[in-house]
């Protein structure tokens, strides 16, 4: 059996080793060639699957994806040639949500506010909304809710429409798929007439995919409205985004805020049951097993921490500031942007660090946050 495999995608050689030959290739740049004897395919949200990529795959089985987006795929291809096809829900949304909420606190450290206060609007409440939605709930963050299809779906929850929810947030953080068609369609969601809304001081972060901002439109709307803070993780034209924008913007990185150890191991480990469930043969590989222990996995802290010093155990875990500080450099080099996604290994989750010996009353929020071993 021959699998070919997007070279970004970690603990594939553990997972899928016995199966086969792995070959390991660039999944920006993979070809119809490359693909055509091979019997299962593993792809991230660069590589575009469709009819001209696998027309000549004949002896193709399964297709995996280790994203939450499909909008790479052509699943209605692959099932016209009854090709089995598995992505990854959930696996990088811990790892979204907590960047969203990292970069709101370096965003208030950085002004000198706080976040405690706010309200925070996020627009879709799927995977990756809902994991921001729980960090912010744990801090005691107000929070809009916008998602029509889920309300529409009989979601219980309470969602505004995104008129009221740009009224009313302080803070817009964007997590919705990227749509062209359809009801709610999300291409150029914030439009430059959307942008102009946004309130006075208004924080906007996009984690989702970069076409749901007019990105020419946000340049325009940054020069007249400077009180906007920006927090881009996603751009239109990856892996090119307009360079005129990266200044703009307080923290910047390119399409990494999933990019975590755990969240990366979950995508592949997905597609590893996936793919022995079709092949009816046990998955019996461990997710924990594959995952190293922090050089400093436990900390002993002295009390609930105030919004400074949660900053400051939030950076002990990911600081925001080191990839905004390479991203701006590596985008000198045309293949910057690609060249860090792919060497980027160092992120963890905060349910990798453990916290002990925990001081004072009222600490259940820091374990509802993530953290691991609260008040051991």
């Amino acid at each position: 059996m021959k699998l070919v495999v997007d070279e970004n995608m970690p603990y594939v050689q553990p997972l899928f080793a016995e199966l086969g030959e792995i070959v390991a290739v660039d999944g920006r740049h993979l070809d119809a060639a490359t693909v055509a004897d091979a019997d299962v395919l593993l792809v991230r949200s660069v590589t575009k699957v469709n009819e001209t990529l696998l027309a000549g795959a004949h002896k193709l089985k399964f297709v995996g994806s280790a994203t939450i987006g499909t909008d790479h795929v052509d699943k209605a291809y692959l099932a016209s040639r009854n090709i089995p096809f598995s992505n990854a829900p959930g696996c990088n949304a811990t790892a979204v949500g907590e960047y969203a909420f990292i970069a709101m606190l370096e965003l208030a450290n950085r002004f000198d506010t706080q976040l405690k206060g706010k309200t925070v609007g996020i627009v879709g409440a799927g995977n990756t909304g809902s994991a921001l939605a729980r960090c912010l709930e744990a801090y005691g963050i107000n929070t809009l809710l916008c998602d029509p299809l889920l309300a529409k779906a009989g979601d219980s929850r309470r969602f505004v429409s995104l008129d009221e929810l740009v009224a009313g947030a302080d803070i817009v953080s964007l997590h919705v798929p990227l749509t062209r068609d359809g009801e709610h369609p999300t291409w150029y969601l914030f439009d430059e007439q959307r942008l102009e809304t946004l309130k006075p001081g208004c924080w906007l972060l996009n984690c989702c995919r970069g076409e749901v901002i007019d990105n020419r439109a946000l340049i325009r709307v940054k020069a007249k409205r400077p009180d906007i803070k920006l927090v881009l993780d996603v751009w239109q034209g990856e892996p090119n985004p307009m360079l005129e924008l990266v200044p703009l913007v307080e923290f910047a990185t390119p399409h990494i805020a999933g990019y975590s150890l755990e969240g990366k191991a979950r995508g592949t480990f997905m597609l590893y049951q996936a793919l022995m469930a079709i092949l009816n043969r046990p998955a019996d590989k461990s997710l924990v097993a594959l995952l190293p222990e922090r050089w400093n996995s436990r900390l002993d802290i002295s009390s609930s921490p105030d919004e400074k010093a949660l900053l400051s155990l939030c950076r002990f875990i990911y600081d925001l500031r080191d990839d905004d500080e390479k991203f701006r450099k590596m985008l000198k080099n045309p293949t910057g942007f690609d060249d860090m996604r792919k060497n980027h290994r160092h992120r963890r989750e905060f349910s990798a660090l453990t916290l002990s010996n925990v001081g004072g009353s009222g600490v259940d929020w820091l374990s509802h946050l993530g953290f691991s071993g609260v008040g051991l």
